[in-house]
């Protein structure tokens, strides 16, 4: 399987160094094509990632954020990944950026799936900075064991797509970019922290079933080698 560890002391300094990654590949995006884009994950491991990078000085009004994944829920809920992003991201040096929500206020989720498919940045072409996370679960974006579209969110012949999901383990409905939109992003990254993600890991990555463990997809089947950012 296809990846690179990259292993730090403690959650600071990783922060700082994949910060300090993703900031040079967007401002190598921007210098390359006068624009860069982002996809961001949520959850409570990426936040010190979020105010590191916030910091760091690049051109961001040429830079649009976007998210992995997202909760069918308005942008002031508490499970918001917006809010988190809006929270610890977009402020500082990163305050220029655009943000484009997944959420869009439609009747149903896949109204607002179909709308942000329109929408979001990384439906035409590859994403520049794709930062993935991973549940104990194994799941990752809204990939969860069991979700109802799991083996259309995984399958590389469907279009860049937001799409729904709904599983046992996700609690709300999501909303979710496709693999198809995710795996061949110029940086790709799973920032995962703790030693039961990385046993997780480390099951994924003996096993053979991305229905049970579709982490699986992204360590054998991105066309991107990921990098894998962890810390105790």
């Amino acid at each position: 399987m296809a990846h690179q560890m990259k292993t730090f002391e403690n959650g600071t300094a990783l922060a700082a160094s994949l910060a300090d990654a993703v900031a040079s590949a967007l401002s190598a995006a921007i210098t390359r094509s006068g624009e860069a884009t982002l996809a961001v994950s949520g959850g409570s491991t990426p936040k010190a990632f979020f105010e590191a990078l916030s910091t760091r000085a690049l051109d961001w009004a040429k830079v649009k954020v976007t998210l992995v994944d997202e909760r069918f829920v308005p942008e002031d809920n508490p499970r918001s990944n917006h809010l988190l992003v809006k929270t610890h991201l977009l402020k500082n040096e990163a305050a220029a950026a655009e943000f484009v929500p997944l959420y869009r206020p439609e009747a149903t989720i896949e109204d607002a799936a179909k709308t942000a498919s329109g929408i979001v940045p990384g439906m035409t072409r590859p994403f520049d900075v794709a930062i993935l996370g991973m549940g104990t679960d194994g799941h990752t974006a809204s990939f969860f064991p069991g979700g109802d579209h799991l083996a259309a969110a995984l399958d590389l012949t469907l279009p860049r797509r937001v799409m729904t999901m709904e599983a046992p383990g996700a609690g709300e409905a999501r909303l979710t970019l496709s693999f198809s939109a995710l795996h061949d992003a110029g940086l790709l990254v799973v920032h995962i922290e703790g030693a039961e993600k990385k046993a997780v890991l480390e099951k994924a990555l003996a096993g053979t079933d991305e229905q049970e463990m579709p982490i699986r997809a992204v360590l054998e089947r991105a066309q991107t080698t990921p990098d894998i950012y962890w810390a105790p």
